[in-house]
């Protein structure tokens, strides 16, 4: 698997994605998204303002001892920018939310992170999505698309960064780690 920075396992908790995911963490690979109860069939990908979503975001550790993590959550509109994985830089967007996860070395924990839209509109070939709602949390986004005629939908993404403890400057930096999900926003019909 070598090369490879960042990998998304669809049905990780089956028999063989659950094999895969262990491997992957034991080559370094230390943050991935799965669908609502782990499955790779209730993925979201089209989405709608007022419906609620649920993905899983986990962590493992191997860095050979305990470990504090915190994963940031972010939203984006294809514009924006992703974290370079070449430069080791994390994206300039603000994360909207964040959870905190100590582990011992060779543990690993998921979170569900359920999420919705509101203040959704259309109009001109834009997409325009005012609020998302994170486990539970409001957050004013305010982002818009317009319409991608070459793969008929209105793109967004939502991505979640890796941050990893570093006692030495007494803060969190940036562990070159990050997945994310694509979103189609649709109308409600």
């Amino acid at each position: 698997m070598g090369g490879f920075s960042k990998v998304l396992v669809s049905g990780g908790a089956g028999f063989i994605g659950s094999h895969l995911v262990d491997r992957l963490l034991a080559e370094g690979f230390e943050v991935w998204v799965l669908g609502p109860g782990h499955m790779a069939e209730d993925y979201p990908f089209n989405v709608t303002a007022g419906v609620s979503y649920l993905v899983y975001v986990g962590v493992g550790n191997h860095m050979g001892s305990s470990t504090y993590y915190v994963v940031y959550v972010k939203f984006r509109n294809e514009t924006e920018p992703l974290p370079n994985v070449t430069t080791g830089a994390p994206s300039v967007l603000a994360p909207l939310y964040e959870y905190h996860v100590f582990l011992e070395d060779g543990g690993n924990s998921d979170v569900p992170l359920a999420f919705s839209f509101s203040n959704v509109s259309f109009s001109g070939g834009q997409s325009t999505v005012g609020s998302l709602t994170i486990n539970g949390v409001p957050f004013i986004v305010g982002k818009s698309v317009s319409w991608d005629a070459v793969n008929s939908g209105y793109f967004y993404q939502l991505f979640m960064e890796l941050w990893i403890y570093d006692p030495a400057s007494d803060g969190f930096s940036f562990h070159n780690r990050f997945v994310s999900c694509w979103l189609n926003m649709t109308a409600s019909v």
